[in-house]
């Protein structure tokens, strides 16, 4: 039983705020220290840090998790700053130009797609708001938290420009109203005067005093901003009723054609626009679209994306309470409902102001005067107050916005050092050298100048954020994920698609080109952070993985093995590993040879049961039973082992998965891993072992070998049991994972005795759990038995892959496609050809291509015994099937180009195979081996099989890799019997495995095979 109370709910890893949160006894998660970055700075982005070694300038601590921090609530934090965004410059400054230019019908229609625009991304936010706790970052949190480090931190880029460039709108807009009230032809100035002179460049200082002055009351803090939100909102409220009143109770009028509009006023006779009042006339006049010319960029043609742009600019400000995120009290709750409300109260305040605008005025006054409210209103000053506080507080909360999500950058260390200063440089709470990036950032893209054209950059910007926060609601929904159960009700997946479509349409309707750069922008920044971002590896829970686990589960089931056919056939890989230390050019060379199917590592944990008498702490792992154990408080070793599997595939770069299992014996194991390896149709069908022999292990992760790395030897690897054999103290004084078995002292081979062999380099365990030998051959006949194709690999740690392309005396990958031990049979059988599939298959890959794949014919030049006359004659074959030109045929129809060489030698060699005494006519070869009777024919046979191996090792001078035929095995002792039916004596299995070592004894990297399923095809 546990004796521990486990955490009941999971750590936010994903939290840039997360404390230090424990869910498994011993094993901490998150950070004692919140502000530290999620992931340590490494490679490009992490040297950048190094150019900052100074402490934190402004002696506060990074990020604002305190929750005393946390003051706002739904109105000031949510409602207040999203209305004024929205309200901003469209309310007092663009309304005519959209209603002159589209008409009242395209006005409301665009409104429409607009708002419908910004209800189902409103709704994707509620429900991702409401999903879970949202911190600091709004739009960026939320976004990269459920697409990943990656698209997160490109769209969260991407938003942090959009909330810059909508500040920059805003300034020019407040500097616009200030030249239209205040400078030449100003209405609050007496007639002559010039209070404010006007041209580009003194709009430009105007925007730059603004942009200072907002600095300032940013850097003062957001709770500052949030109580003046309030104030700002009452009064541009106030203003506004002002504006609806004068619409009602105004009398006809001419309102003037301001200086700035060039295109129509002259000096010489100034020009008036109308206002007829409340007219059935004016309001017929003005439901048609009619579009003219913009004065304010220097008379450019008006069009439908022009006015939807500058429209969709001015109601971008949904995002502003969640934005204030990092401040809310309980964001989940404010941000839908201040949201939705503000909405709601925006758009109704738009329709009206566009009805009375197009039943008041004449086409020609809005469409050249955007400023004609102030000519209109009963009380001028009014329009110019609510005008100048909606435009300025909405530049503020666009700015604040900005700091924060570039702080939400900088505390996930998506860039790594380039944004240290930015996690240092917070005091109380406030961003403050984000802020001062922020207001640079503005500086610049006020030089743009006119309104219009920010506008159109400003939306499409937004739509990108918008469209990506749809994306990753709708992901979330199709993934079915069971964790993602937003409290908001009206969400669906047709609400996320729908918003999707129409951004992405939207988008390229404004302005194609602009659409097409920020996309362009989005993906390059995705790469860039996939290749470089230290957060990349950050542990969120990306939507990827939920959309790859749905869509693998839906193919994986359509997947059907009793639809398999030879034609698509294609290997699936088990490997057996004991040591990956060892092996590491055997993994390698098996992932070249799977072909893009299946490869799982396998690996057995060998727990054997406690005898009487018999300490636990003997061996390295506890038994089965108990399942539990107090040294181990996490119950099954495997789940301490496995990590550290992923990580060697990591370090390996192959495309593989990972089996371990826990059984008593190595044999038990590897049925295990055979039968549960793989999903559906997905199983593997052909084994690799290594080869049991007492070849000196060799360590690929030191310094000299490619393969190098220091992972597995650091404090940081965890250790299965610290106090068990598992772990060896290396020469340099560290903790080592998977550890080097002791060499064995070199002992000689015999097939007619029995020897204790070590295991090579891949072999399955290590010293100490080692299968002996009759184990190891028992378990090359099981998977024979289970109708698995199985390979032998020796010699595979002198196998140098790089060496390949720098070598010219390495040239030819060879198939021996005989069984030595039974050469009489030469026809090719299904071994032959899984063979020449295999050989085929590894000519076939990168690394690869250059070697010429070689086929080496022994043919027969002695009578074979295949049958008894009944005059005790033996037939003799002089039809050799397996002949030069047969074989020729052969692989033409199989396609495979390879060359054929004839062993001039292997008459010679075959000539020293001993004859079978009689009595063993027709019984297995290693029948006779164990025929104590018979010792002078197994010394025979290894002789014969010593000048086998003489022949490969000539043959073999420039080959790379060889695919030798493996007879097949004894099988188990409790199948074989004496004619009394005794069993066999456990020699045999040491016999045939000594056999096989002196075959291949001195080879290069050798693959013995040997085949049991059809592999090849020669039909369509």
């Amino acid at each position: 039983m546990y004796h521990e109370t486990p955490e009941m709910l999971a750590p936010e890893l994903g939290s840039t705020n997360s404390g230090s949160v424990t869910s498994i006894p011993g094993v901490t998660v998150g950070n004692s220290n919140e502000k530290l970055p999620l992931i340590a700075q490494r490679r490009l982005f992490g040297r950048l840090g190094s150019w900052n070694c100074c402490p934190n300038l402004f002696g506060g601590r990074a990020g604002n998790a305190d929750p005393s921090a946390r003051t706002l609530g739904t109105f000031a934090g949510v409602f207040s700053p999203v209305a004024l965004s929205m309200f901003s410059a469209l309310l007092f400054l663009r309304v005519g130009f959209i209603v002159g230019n589209a008409g009242l019908l395209v006005t409301l229609l665009q409104f429409l797609i607009a708002y419908g625009i910004l209800l189902f991304t409103v709704a994707s936010v509620c429900a991702v708001s409401t999903n879970g706790a949202v911190e600091g970052g709004g739009a960026y949190f939320m976004i990269s938290r459920t697409l990943g480090p990656e698209f997160g931190g490109s769209i969260g880029t991407l938003f942090f420009l959009a909330n810059i460039v909508s500040s920059a709108l805003y300034i020019t807009g407040c500097a616009e109203g200030l030249v239209e009230n205040f400078g030449p032809s100003g209405y609050l100035v007496s007639a002559g005067a010039v209070f404010l002179p006007d041209g580009r460049w003194w709009r430009f200082l105007y925007c730059s005093s603004l942009n200072a002055v907002a600095l300032a009351v940013c850097l003062v803090g957001a709770s500052m901003f949030a109580r003046t939100s309030v104030a700002t909102l009452a009064l541009v409220t106030i203003c506004l009723l002002s504006t609806l009143l004068s619409f009602l109770i105004q009398k006809p009028l001419q309102v003037m054609i301001p200086d700035a509009n060039q295109l129509i006023q002259n000096a010489t006779f100034p020009a008036f626009g109308n206002y007829t009042g409340l007219s059935g006339t004016t309001l017929e006049d003005n439901l048609f679209p009619k579009y003219g010319r913009d004065y304010t960029t220097d008379g450019k043609q008006v069009d439908f994306a022009t006015v939807f742009g500058v429209l969709f600019s001015g109601v971008t400000g949904i995002m502003a309470g969640a934005n204030m995120s990092g401040d809310l009290k309980d964001p989940s709750r404010s941000i839908p409902r201040g949201t939705l409300s503000a909405v709601a109260f925006t758009f109704v305040t738009y329709a009206i102001i566009s009805l009375l605008s197009a039943a008041t005025c004449q086409r020609f006054l809005l469409s050249n005067n955007f400023a004609f409210m102030t000519g209109i209103s009963m009380f001028p000053p009014s329009v110019a107050i609510g005008l100048l506080t909606a435009t300025f507080s909405a530049s503020l909360s666009n700015l604040i916005g900005a700091s924060r999500v570039l702080e939400a950058l900088a505390k996930d260390n998506v860039f790594g050092g380039a944004l240290v200063w930015v996690v240092r440089g917070t005091r109380r709470g406030n961003p403050v050298v984000a802020v001062i990036l922020s207001w640079l950032f503005v500086q610049l893209i006020l030089l743009i100048g006119s309104l219009n054209l920010i506008a159109q950059i400003n939306s499409v910007l937004f739509l990108l954020s918008y469209l990506a926060t749809n994306l990753a609601c709708l992901g979330l929904e199709l993934a079915s994920a069971p964790n993602f159960r937003p409290s908001f009700k009206y969400f669906s997946w047709h609400t996320a698609f729908i918003g999707l479509v129409g951004t992405l349409i939207m988008m390229f309707v404004i302005n194609s080109i602009y659409a097409s750069s920020s996309i362009i922008l989005c993906l390059l920044l995705v790469i860039v952070l996939h290749l470089f971002s230290p957060s990349r590896a950050a542990n969120w829970g990306s939507i990827s993985q939920a959309l790859i686990f749905h869509q693998v589960r839906k193919y994986l089931l359509m997947l059907d093995s009793r639809k398999d056919h030879v034609k698509f056939w294609r290997p699936q890989m088990l490997l057996m590993v004991a040591n990956p230390r060892s092996c590491c050019p055997l993994i390698s060379f098996v992932n070249d040879l799977k072909k893009g199917g299946l490869y799982v590592l396998g690996h057995v944990l060998v727990s054997p049961p406690i005898a009487p008498g018999e300490e636990t702490s003997s061996y390295k792992i506890p038994p089965l039973l108990p399942p539990y154990s107090p040294e181990y408080p996490s119950g099954d070793p495997i789940l301490r082992e496995h990590p550290h599997w992923l990580a060697l595939i990591d370090h390996l770069k192959v495309k593989a998965f990972v089996e371990l299992t826990v059984a008593r014996s190595v044999r038990e194991g590897l049925h295990h891993l055979i039968r549960i390896s793989g999903l559906g149709a997905m199983k593997p069908n052909t084994i690799v072992f290594g080869f049991l022999d007492d070849e000196p292990p060799k360590d690929f992760f030191d310094r000299e070998s490619s393969y190098h790395t220091d992972i597995f030897n650091s404090q940081e690897a965890r250790v299965l049991e610290e106090r068990s054999g598992s772990w060896a103290e290396s020469e340099r004084g560290v903790r080592q994972r998977f550890s080097l078995r002791q060499h064995p002292a070199q002992e000689g081979y015999n097939l007619a005795r029995t020897r204790v062999v070590g295991v090579e380099e891949s072999s399955l365990m290590e010293e100490g759990d080692r299968p002996s030998e009759e184990e190891f051959v028992s378990m090359v006949w099981d998977v024979l038995w289970m109708r698995k194709n199985v390979c032998v690999c020796r010699n595979f740690h002198l196998l140098d892959k790089s060496a390949i392309a720098r070598s010219r005396n390495v040239k030819r990958i060879d198939v021996w496609p005989i069984n030595f031990f039974h050469p009489d049979s030469v026809d090719f059988d299904t071994t032959s050809l899984f063979m020449l599939q295999l050989a085929c298959i590894i000519n076939m890959v990168p690394g690869w291509k250059s070697l010429r794949l070689r086929v080496l014919l022994c043919e027969q030049s002695i009578p074979h015994q295949s049958s008894s006359h009944q005059d005790g004659d033996v037939e003799t074959n002089q039809s050799l099937p397996g002949s030069e030109k047969q074989l020729r045929k052969l692989l033409q129809m199989l396609r495979i180009a390879a060359d054929i060489e004839m062993v001039e030698e292997w008459g010679v060699v075959e000539a020293l195979l001993p004859r079978k005494p009689e009595n063993m006519v027709g019984e297995s070869d290693w029948m006779g081996w164990m025929n104590e009777e018979n010792l002078s024919w197994a010394d025979e046979m290894e002789k014969y099989l010593g000048s086998v191996n003489g022949m490969l090792r000539r043959a073999s001078d420039d080959t790379v890799i060889s695919f030798v035929y493996l007879p097949p095995p004894p099988p188990p002792r409790p199948l074989q019997t004496y004619d009394g039916g005794e069993f066999l004596p456990k020699s045999l299995h040491a016999r045939y495995l000594s056999a096989l070592r002196i075959m291949t004894e001195g080879l290069p990297p050798t693959v013995l095979v040997h085949g049991v399923s059809l592999v090849t095809s020669t039909t369509l």
